[in-house]
């Protein structure tokens, strides 16, 4: 069994002081989740949301559906 490291993306938009987060999406096809991580804390928790979940999600930031909190 091979084990992947997470290639960890920061969003375009992260310059808005500091408040965002990063994805790993190179995980979804082998290990079915996408793990997000706080950029500021990166060696903190991670959050492995399963992919159609994150997909989701990311459907419903882009629709508008999600507001900040």
């Amino acid at each position: 069994m091979t084990t992947e490291t997470p290639r960890w993306l920061t969003s375009s938009y992260s310059n808005n002081g500091g408040q965002c987060v990063e994805v790993a999406t190179n995980l979804a096809t082998t290990h079915g989740t996408i793990p997000i991580r706080d950029s500021k804390d990166r060696t903190g928790p991670t959050l492995n949301l399963p992919a159609p979940a994150f997909t989701t999600f990311m459907a419903s930031v882009k629709a508008g559906e999600v507001g900040a909190v």
